[in-house]
């Protein structure tokens, strides 16, 4: 009789159920429920982005290859995933599957759309907009709301904020909200991103140091949220799983629970690229630094290559005398880096103090 009664309930399960059949490997790969409003969007983009490029090298410029990959591949590429792939089709059945979108959208959108350098593609194609876009970029405003904590507090709030409010059950029940919703995630990584990637026009460049900070406490606020939805022992949006009635999968706990896993380790590992990034831009900067130090070296040597003994000292008994001060000759290049002249000043021996 027991055996009845669950073939029976899960008989009233099956019929009261009208969403996809079982997820599986094979569906993953063509089940496709493509998002009409979210592809004109991704079209325009990619297209817009695909003029640019051809004005620049049409005026002479070059744009790299790798920058095309990464906008239309990476970012619009994934957009599209997230919004049209097996993740569109099964987002309202599976916490988790939604948690996946919720990553692509939040994080890896937004930074291969950065990588691409759409401002700098916007203003070096455009000689009427290009000067209005840079300076709006680089603007007081701009400034204000782009500084490197309010940046990460919103990119970690915004999926606290969605989790743990009707915002979250709210997107199914309404189109609108659910499109509004993508904007809203992909938004917040596109300010974080590009700040701190610095390789756009920016309206402050904040050290690399900066950005390897932000980015560890964004990975913390990822497994804040990870965490807090894995602990989280009342189902969020439990009504509308229950009344979905759902005959397949994992049960709504564990669906849950491996949403929370999702949204800590997928976040993390789509940071990585990023931290890549940073660090090649660290290191390029590094270089082209060594580049102008080794630059105004070899000046200094041809200028004091180029004078003869007696114009060293005529032009030693021309200037005054200043303890501990250097010859053009015995000048060593840090005395003239800001970054370090201050920190190898002469000591006054009265006073004990650098001396000026």
């Amino acid at each position: 009789m027991t055996v009845a009664l669950a073939l029976a309930h899960g008989g009233s399960l099956a019929s009261a159920y009208h969403g996809p059949p079982a997820l599986t490997p094979m569906r993953a790969l063509t089940s496709w429920a493509v998002d009409p409003y979210a592809l004109v969007v991704l079209a325009v983009m990619g297209g817009l982005y695909l003029i640019g490029v051809r004005r620049v090298r049409q005026a002479g410029g070059d744009w790299p290859v790798g920058r095309i990959v990464a906008f239309c591949v990476g970012g619009v590429g994934l957009a599209f995933v997230a919004t049209s792939s097996f993740l569109s089709a099964y987002w309202s059945v599976l916490f988790y599957v939604r948690a996946f979108q919720t990553v692509l959208l939040l994080l890896g959108v937004p930074l291969f759309v950065m990588l691409g350098r759409p401002l700098s593609l916007a203003i070096a194609a455009s000689s009427r907009l290009g000067p209005r876009i840079e300076a709006v970029a680089t603007g007081r405003v701009a400034r204000a709301v782009t500084f490197p904590a309010v940046t990460a507090l919103v990119l970690v709030l915004t999926p606290f904020v969605l989790y743990f409010s009707p915002w979250f059950g709210a997107g199914f029940h309404s189109q609108v909200v659910r499109e509004l919703t993508c904007l809203v995630l992909v938004l917040p990584g596109l300010v974080f991103f590009w700040t701190l990637l610095r390789i756009d026009p920016v309206p402050r460049e904040y050290p690399y140091l900066v950005a390897l900070w932000v980015t560890a406490a964004e990975v913390v606020g990822d497994a804040a949220l990870g965490l807090s939805v894995i602990a989280d022992h009342s189902l969020i949006a439990g009504s509308y799983y229950h009344a979905l009635a759902r005959p397949w999968g994992p049960s709504l706990a564990s669906d849950q629970v491996i949403g929370g896993g999702a949204l800590w380790v997928l976040g993390d590992i789509i940071g990585l690229p990023f931290l890549a990034a940073v660090l090649i831009a660290m290191i390029r900067e590094d270089e082209s630094h060594a580049k102008v130090v080794d630059a105004e070296l070899d000046a200094d040597e041809a200028t004091s290559a180029a004078w003869g003994s007696e114009q060293i000292a005529a032009a030693e008994h021309e200037l005054p005398y200043l303890p501990g001060a250097a010859t053009p000759r015995q000048r060593l290049w840090w005395q003239d880096d800001p970054r370090f002249a201050g920190r190898f000043a002469p000591v006054d021996p009265e006073s004990g103090t650098p001396g000026k």
